[in-house]
């Protein structure tokens, strides 16, 4: 919970912070809540994919410290992104089933075996839908405002994240688990 909190406010804090404080001042306090986190997710014993975000934020935020450079840091979203594209790519091509697992987690009622097969899929989708969001990102850093850039790290690509989802499980509901199982 506290993980998202913080995903939400990023961008816009830091957008915020560097308008009052020195530049490479905000980055090294961001590097350091950085380390905090990622040694905190270490000693949680989590495997090690659940260390790639923490180290991917720690290994930018030092670029961006080193080379002063705020479109530095605008690329994390970016960076972000796109490795949750790459873990859908290795889910659908390696039938890993990712979005299944997700749902057996949080979904509280047995899958019947028709929505087990259209939930297989979904991989694919969100391979679609995490390749969206990298474009969009990729086009806020480099052509659009800080503040733009702000919102859409913080919670425009949210907004995009639950219509997906929405629309995933509408096309479900009414059409998909039905033509899946044909």
């Amino acid at each position: 919970m506290l993980s998202n909190f913080l995903t939400v406010i990023f961008a816009p804090m830091f957008v915020l912070l560097i308008h009052y404080f020195e530049f490479r001042l905000v980055v090294l306090l961001y590097l350091l809540m950085a380390i905090v986190y990622f040694v905190f997710r270490y000693f949680k014993k989590k495997s090690y994919k659940d260390m790639i975000i923490p180290s991917t934020n720690i290994i930018i935020l030092s670029i961006a410290y080193y080379f002063s450079s705020f479109q530095t840091v605008k690329y994390i979203p970016v960076t972000l992104s796109t490795i949750f594209l790459l873990l859908f790519l290795d889910a659908h091509f390696n039938k890993k089933y990712m979005i299944l697992g997700f749902t057996k987690k949080f979904y509280p009622k047995e899958l019947k075996e028709e929505e087990i097969e259209f939930v297989k899929k979904g991989d694919a989708y969100w391979v679609v839908v995490m390749l969206i969001n990298t474009l969009i990102h990729l086009f806020v850093v480099n052509f659009c405002s800080d503040a733009i850039w702000a919102f859409y790290s913080s919670i425009g690509w949210y907004i995009l994240f639950f219509t997906a989802l929405i629309g995933q499980i509408v096309y479900g509901k009414v059409y998909g688990v039905k033509v899946h199982t044909r």
